[in-house]
């Protein structure tokens, strides 16, 4: 038997709709085959949270092995995974193709959807979950919203984790006053027939729910860099991809979103557009995510084929057709944190390569975890957690001393620069705000697209 393996990961499908997938006995079974190898291993110690909680019921059980733990804690292990790949995707010698074919966090997935769909989703989760709606309102009434979730308001932020489980420190994401489509509708575009991209690309921005409701700013920018290099846009926001929901286990509803968001989408491809999804987490789930869940649906597979992650796209445009000129330094450099899900896409590490595209630019690379996994790293039992693990994210930043901070994943960026904060003490960091990288490079271009 081969001890571990060089080649490429394999992900199997998530096999779901089988009988076999919601058997709580073989599901237990497997959970004790995958923990045991895990405890036999133990490359994974500083990952997220799972891995320590698993090594510590194993060591401070009675008999120092897996069979002195008790089935009942395995949910402990669970409960702390945030689904960040990151285990499967740059740790775990056993991955598919090899014999032993683990897959960590479709494993944990596996748990939280029988366990959902024995006990039922929690209400007050399933609201959480809706961002669409949440984002609708949110937006509407941006100012208030935006008052009554800052994590210094404390009267309503208490009021706020008695009722719905969320930390009264953790910052939340603000609500931008209109969304994303009707900004895009508002502000148009011109073109730069000069770019060497000029008339061979014409992209579709997936919107998404945190660029359409809360930082619209990130897709102004996209659309900017995108016209100065010549290349047609059209923006859309069909739905949410799911993914909150796949964080709590209802496969049926991110069977759902994948259905709609990709009847949405689909139209644009017939016509010749790339699909361009501007945060991580949605650029996995339509990539990789929702063909996992569907394997023989093949409009989505179509659909996944057709899809760039943003940063991805522009290095593709700069490596195919060559970017437009103009770009000044970006002066003090960039501390580039790798997102999570930016990595899991196997994609390399495409937003640090698109910010070396900026001239006489320092880019410092942080290759360790926010700690906020969504939802996750905001709910009270979580949040000191979440600072434990973005630590060394935020000290590293902290050392590089650059003039700017920047994460794919918006929702890692915010949590980054809160953490930075509360490492540097009294002595605020510099700078006072985390970026999208397509902001600093509209930035270089010397393009203005955020709002007062």
């Amino acid at each position: 038997m081969r001890e571990g393996s060089l080649e490429a990961p394999i992900r199997h499908p998530l096999n779901w709709q089988e009988p076999w997938f919601w058997d709580e006995a073989a599901l237990e079974k497997e959970m004790e085959r995958v923990f045991d190898i895990c405890h036999g291993c133990r490359r994974c110690f500083n990952l997220c949270d799972s891995f320590p909680r698993l090594f510590d019921l194993i060591d401070e059980g009675p008999t120092g092995e897996l069979d002195g733990v008790k089935k009942e804690d395995f949910a402990k292990v669970e409960e702390a995974c945030t689904l960040c790949d990151m285990c499967f995707m740059t740790k775990c010698p056993y991955v598919p193709p090899h014999e032993w074919a683990l897959d960590f966090p479709h494993l944990m997935l596996r748990h939280r959807a029988v366990k959902a769909r024995k006990d039922g989703i929690d209400f007050v989760e399933a609201q959480l979950a809706d961002t669409d709606r949440s984002g609708r309102l949110g937006s509407w009434a941006a100012g208030l919203a935006n008052w009554a979730t800052d994590e210094r308001n404390q009267t309503t932020r208490r009021s706020l984790e008695r009722l719905a489980g969320i930390h009264h420190g953790a910052r939340l994401p603000r609500y931008a006053g209109e969304t994303f489509e009707i900004r895009a509708r508002r502000e148009g575009t011109e073109l730069n027939a000069e770019a060497p991209a000029y008339g061979k690309r014409k992209a579709v921005l997936y919107a998404t729910c945190f660029v359409n409701f809360n930082n619209t700013d990130i897709g102004a920018a996209a659309r900017a860099v995108l016209a100065k290099n010549g290349v047609e846009t059209e923006v859309v926001h069909p739905a949410c991809c799911g993914m909150p929901k796949l964080e709590l286990g209802d496969l049926n509803g991110v069977a759902e979103a994948a259905g709609k968001v990709t009847a949405a989408l689909l139209p644009w491809v017939e016509k010749g557009y790339d699909v361009v999804a501007l945060t991580p987490s949605c650029a996995l789930m339509l990539k990789f995510e929702w063909p996992l869940l569907l394997p023989k649906d093949a409009a989505v597979d179509r659909l996944s084929r057709a899809t760039f992650d943003l940063s991805e796209y522009v290095v593709d445009i700069a490596k195919k057709d060559g970017l437009a000129p103009g770009m000044e330094p970006l002066e003090g450099g960039v501390s580039m944190h790798l997102a999570c899900h930016s990595r899991a896409q196997n994609m390399g590490a495409k937003g640090a390569e698109m910010l070396r595209l900026v001239p006489k630019t320092r880019v410092a690379v942080i290759e360790r975890c926010s700690g906020h996994g969504g939802i996750w790293g905001a709910r009270t039992e979580n949040f000191e957690i979440a600072v434990k693990v973005g630590k060394p994210a935020a000290q590293a930043a902290l050392k590089s001393n650059t003039a700017y901070v920047a994460s794919e994943c918006p929702l890692a960026a915010e949590h980054l620069m809160q953490v930075m904060e509360m490492t540097a003490g009294e002595e605020k960091p510099q700078p006072f705000r985390a970026n999208h990288p397509i902001e600093l490079m509209a930035e270089a271009y010397g393009i203005t697209v955020r709002k007062p």
